[in-house]
C-alpha cells in the first residue's frame, strides 16, 4: 500500500520509519508547515533526518499530501476536541476520493463517529482506528474478532501517565504534586499534564469503545469523568491496609462511559504498574479477555497503525 502520512510527531515518524518492514511505501509525510511528497516514494530516512535536525521536512505544502496518489491516509495529527478539526476534514477528503484512512488521532472517532461511518458508507475506502485506543494493545481488533454484539463491556486502565503517578504514590508514600514533578522530569508526563490527569485522554478512548459497541451515539460530553488530581497519598495508604490500591479505571458499555479513580485488588488484573495499560473485555461467549501492554509511544502506536493497514482490502 502507498501511505500518505499527515502528522510527523512520534507516531507519524514511526509509521514512516517502520512502513517498509511491513511492505508499504511512503509517498508523503507532512508536519504542520511542510511536506515531503513523491508518488514514487519519498526518501524516508532523509526526511526523518531533516525533521530531527529542525529543518524543513520537505519542499511541498501539507495540502499537497491529499492531492498525491496514495492508497491509505494515515491521520496522525494531534487530537482535537469538539469539531475534531483538522483531522476530521483530512479523513473526509480521503474517503470522498475513495481512499482508505487509518487514524491514530482520537478526535474524529470520539467526537464525530456517526459522520465518519456515513462517509465510509458512501466511499470505496474504509476507516480503521486501532491506534486510537491502547497503543500496541489489540483492543479493537479483539472486539472485531469477537464481534461487537457479543461484547457486553470494556473496562481497564488506558492512561499510562495517570497510572505511573498512582503507582509511585502508593509505592513510595509520596503526594501527587511530588510524583507529578518526577513524571515530568522523566518525560512520562507532559509539561501540561491536564489531558492525562483529569481523565480526558482515557475518556476519549472509552468513548471510542462505546461507539464501537453501540455503533455510535457517544461523544466526550456524554462521559462521566473524574481525574486523579485530588487523591491524597493517605487514600492510597488506607487502600493498601485493606489489600487494595487505586487506579484510574474506565468502563464502556452500550449505555455509557465512566472514567474515574476506583479501588481495585492490589494483586488483581487491573492493578497494573508504571505506564502499562490493561483492557478487560467482557463477552457473552468467551468470558473475560485481558490484554496488557504499552498504551503509548511512537513505535508501539505505529505497530497498531500498520496492522490496520494490513487489514485493509486493496482498492
Amino acid at each position: 500500500m502507498r501511505l500518505a502520512i499527515l502528522g510527523a510527531g512520534d507516531v507519524g515518524r514511526s509509521v514512516a520509519d517502520l512502513a517498509g518492514e511491513y511492505g508499504h511505501e511512503v509517498v508523503a509525510l507532512a508536519d504542520s508547515t511542510s511536506a515531503a511528497v513523491d508518488p514514487d516514494g519519498i526518501a524516508v530516512e532523509a526526511a526523518l533526518e531533516r525533521k530531527a535536525g529542525d529543518e524543513t521536512l520537505g519542499t511541498s505544502d501539507p495540502e499537497d499530501v491529499l492531492e498525491t496518489e496514495y492508497d491509505v491516509l494515515v491521520e496522525a495529527t494531534p487530537t482535537t476536541l469538539g469539531d475534531a478539526e483538522p483531522g476530521f476534514s483530512h479523513v473526509r477528503r480521503a474517503l470522498e476520493a475513495d481512499r482508505h484512512a487509518v487514524l491514530a488521532n482520537k478526535g474524529p472517532v470520539a467526537e464525530r463517529y456517526e459522520e465518519l461511518r456515513a462517509l465510509e458508507a458512501d466511499s470505496a475506502g474504509s476507516i480503521r482506528f486501532e491506534a486510537t485506543v491502547g497503543g500496541a494493545i489489540p483492543v479493537l481488533s479483539t472486539i472485531e474478532d469477537c464481534t461487537p454484539q457479543s461484547v457486553t463491556a470494556v473496562r481497564g486502565v488506558l492512561n499510562g501517565t495517570a497510572n505511573f503517578i498512582l503507582t509511585r504514590m502508593a509505592a513510595e508514600g509520596l503526594d501527587y504534586e511530588h510524583v507529578l514533578a518526577e513524571a515530568q522530569d522523566l518525560g512520562v508526563a507532559e509539561a501540561d499534564p491536564t489531558f492525562d490527569v483529569d481523565g480526558t485522554d482515557a475518556a476519549l478512548k472509552f468513548v471510542i469503545l462505546a461507539n464501537v459497541l453501540a455503533d455510535g451515539g457517544f461523544a466526550l460530553e456524554d462521559a462521566s469523568v473524574d481525574g486523579i488530581q485530588s487523591i491524597p497519598g493517605s487514600a492510597l495508604d488506607l487502600a493498601a491496609e485493606d489489600g487494595r490500591t487505586i487506579r484510574l479505571i474506565g468502563e464502556a458499555t452500550r449505555d455509557g462511559v465512566r472514567v474515574g479513580p476506583r479501588l481495585v485488588p492490589e494483586n488483581g488484573a487491573l492493578a497494573v504498574t508504571g505506564t502499562r495499560n490493561i483492557v478487560q473485555i467482557e463477552t457473552r461467549n468467551a468470558g473475560s479477555l485481558h490484554s496488557s501492554g504499552r498504551g503509548a509511544g511512537g513505535p508501539e502506536t505505529a505497530t497498531a497503525v500498520l496492522s490496520d493497514v494490513g487489514r485493509l482490502p486493496p482498492l
